[in-house]
């Protein structure tokens, strides 16, 4: 969306006052760089990222592109280390709720709102659960006492190479 606005940040790295953008996963670098701009620092969850920011860049600024649902993480953490802080909102995540009579071996999330969607109203029990990350898997424990295979990377490389390990040793 706030490309769609023509936001524009300053890249001049010569300039005092240059801005950097730090994301968090690959597939948000690839639409910051479809977009034509660079990323400064891209970790792999907020928890990371708000120990990066708190830990190298106390003296910055931060504006915090993200969905209606994101995890209060640096609006928690930063604050509390004096780093000045603005949360925007872009985008509003919806959950489906779809019902599902279908069982399946398996069942894969990319997301703690696609676990709660899928998990109003379908069961989680008697299927392989896996998981893109430890947030997602996080929101999956408090729906089920199933094992939960998660990728260690947030990538989807790493989500299917676990995949392919769990399937093949069971």
């Amino acid at each position: 969306m706030f490309f769609e606005n023509q936001f524009k940040p300053n890249e001049d790295f010569a300039a005092k006052n240059y801005n950097k953008i730090y994301c968090v996963g690959e597939k948000t670098k690839r639409e910051i760089r479809k977009n034509g701009f660079g990323t400064f620092k891209v970790l792999k969850n907020a928890e990371t990222l708000s120990k990066f920011i708190i830990d190298n860049c106390v003296h910055e600024k931060f504006i915090h592109f993200c969905g209606n649902l994101a995890i209060d993480v640096l609006d928690n953490n930063l604050p509390l280390q004096n780093i000045s802080y603005k949360k925007v909102t872009v985008y509003k995540t919806e959950e489906l709720n779809p019902v599902i009579p279908e069982k399946y071996h398996a069942i894969v999330f990319f997301s703690p709102s696609g676990v709660r969607s899928f998990a109003k109203n379908n069961s989680l029990e008697n299927s392989a659960l896996f998981s893109i990350g430890e947030t997602t898997s996080k929101e999956l424990r408090k729906h089920t006492e199933s094992e939960i295979f998660t990728s260690k990377k947030n990538t989807l490389s790493n989500l299917l190479s676990v995949i392919k390990d769990a399937l093949k040793n069971n």
